[in-house]
């Protein structure tokens, strides 16, 4: 394993750590999502910043708000990551009553809204707002019985895109008829076909780079998951990087990861949520972190957005998770 790869690697195991001195109550998957947050940013988490966003978050949202949901830990990270947390939050609050007009109250929703906030300038919120919905309204219509409040979040990415609707609209159906005959949920194939709309290139060629990618790990004993853990795939498998190259990394870390507390056979996580995790970090080898700081300042998607939606369907996946261990306990 490369020296800075390892760096990545332990990065995640220190976050992962930090985030659950924060949120003790969380459960692993979720300290580990929000670890995610921080570590595919190359930032550190500093306890006394991401406890004050906890902090923030109760002081100036209602306990019923979705805000305090089973998504607060995630929000709180990426309160923690930003340079002014309460600027943040207040656009981020000032972006989800936009979208709550037009969809239904849910967990996936803040995390859009915080999302746009972070993405896009106050004088375009409402515009993006709109343009959300007609997406979702254009996805709905041709996809009713898959389409829910989950897909908001990739709705409200895909109109923080410079592509058309129409166009990338075609190019994730498009994706979506591609590999549907490859995997088994069809909202986990919806979801990655949203992503690789998000990116440039054909349809067939992105598909067939992402199955490529998906057999190969297969091929080499390192099954990759087929819900939620899909939409990293298809970033990895459009980041530019020979898969040969991608392929053996990710295996190195996978083992790597295997061998920390938590990680192994009797961890908080999966095999298959693990390798998407080793997934996430190598990631960082293809995506540095100052061209995707500077994009989120500067507006360019692309990648980067695909990045920050694959994170959102992982962080959302979670957060669903923990509520659910949360009622059956």
């Amino acid at each position: 394993m490369k020296e800075q790869t390892r760096t990545n690697c332990e990065q995640l195991i220190k976050n992962r750590d930090r985030v659950k001195s924060v949120f003790p109550w969380d459960g692993g998957l979720l300290n580990l999502a929000c670890a995610g947050i921080f570590t595919v940013r190359d930032k550190n988490v500093d306890e006394s910043v991401l406890k004050e966003c906890k902090d923030l978050l109760k002081q100036n949202v209602s306990v019923f708000s979705n805000f305090r949901s089973t998504a607060s830990s995630p929000i709180a990270s990426i309160l923690a990551i930003s340079s002014d947390p309460k600027q943040t939050l207040e656009n981020g609050l000032q972006v989800y009553q936009l979208l709550k007009k037009d969809f239904w109250a849910s967990t996936y929703l803040p995390l859009s809204a915080i999302l746009i906030a972070q993405m896009a300038d106050p004088s375009s919120y409402k515009e993006i707002a709109a343009r959300t919905r007609k997406i979702y309204n254009q996805m709905k219509q041709e996809h009713p019985f898959l389409t829910s409040s989950e897909d908001s979040t990739f709705c409200a990415l895909m109109a923080l895109s410079e592509k058309e609707d129409d166009k990338m609209l075609e190019d994730a159906e498009q994706c979506y008829h591609i590999l549907k005959p490859d995997f088994f949920s069809p909202n986990a194939v919806q979801s990655l076909s949203h992503t690789l709309a998000l990116c440039d290139g054909e349809a067939d060629i992105k598909c067939k780079k992402t199955m490529e990618l998906f057999e190969g790990l297969k091929a080499a004993g390192h099954k990759y998951g087929t819900d939620y853990d899909l939409p990293t795939l298809g970033i990895l498998a459009m980041s530019g990087g020979a898969l040969d190259e991608i392929i053996q990394e990710i295996i190195e870390i996978d083992d790597w990861l295997s061998q920390q507390k938590g990680f192994g056979f009797f961890g908080a996580i999966t095999r298959k949520q693990r390798l998407m995790y080793a997934g996430i970090v190598a990631q960082r080898d293809y995506l540095d972190a100052e061209t995707m700081q500077t994009a989120a300042i500067n507006g360019t998607i692309s990648l980067i957005v695909a990045q920050q939606a694959a994170m959102c369907a992982a962080i959302a996946a979670s957060s669903s998770a923990a509520a659910s261990a949360s009622s059956s306990n």
